[in-house]
């Protein structure tokens, strides 16, 4: 076994990228303040093919050296669109025909594996801030919250790594 070089991993053009058929979801960042965990969800939005970013409140916007640093120029081909208050993104991807889910920890929140998607489906996802989480007027304005089963003391993931868990299980519940 050994690694593959970049140039035999068949990686597409930006052009190519913009033209491929997306994974029906935006994912909304709700005032999140590490320019990485941006960075990070754009990089993971780029890689699983995801349809956009919706970039709210405090959430830095590209370009930013310091978003580049972990998004590697996927915030170039990820289409984001920001929004100085996140519900009003919530409100347009509703008028638009989208179900939004908070990823948070509510009551009668649905556990991550139990969660099913349909084919026709067209989901918004939005992840909180890294201390507060989602608003709670945002999360009153969706239709349903989506939790990350955890077992150890700590009952958080960095918004990064639950952008990760999240979008992956989605992605193949609508692919596979």
């Amino acid at each position: 076994m050994r690694k593959l070089r970049t140039n035999e991993l068949d990686r597409i053009s930006t052009e190519e990228y913009k033209r491929t058929t997306k994974t029906p979801l935006i994912v909304v960042l709700d005032n999140i303040r590490s320019c990485n965990n941006i960075g990070s969800v754009f990089r993971t939005s780029d890689a699983l093919l995801i349809e956009g970013i919706h970039l709210c409140g405090i959430t830095a916007t590209p370009p930013n050296k310091e978003i580049h640093k972990t998004a590697l120029d996927a915030e170039k081909s990820v289409p984001w669109t920001y929004f100085e208050r996140t519900e009003d993104s919530v409100q347009k991807l509703k008028a638009k025909g989208y179900q939004v889910f908070a990823i948070e920890q509510v009551e009668k929140s649905i556990m991550l594996p139990d969660f099913e998607v349909k084919e026709t489906d067209r989901l918004a996802l939005v992840f909180g801030n890294e201390v507060k989480g989602v608003q709670q007027q945002v999360v009153n304005m969706c239709d349903g919250a989506i939790e990350i089963p955890q077992f150890g003391i700590k009952h958080s993931f960095n918004i990064s790594v639950s952008a990760g868990i999240v979008l992956w299980d989605l992605f193949k519940k609508f692919r596979y």
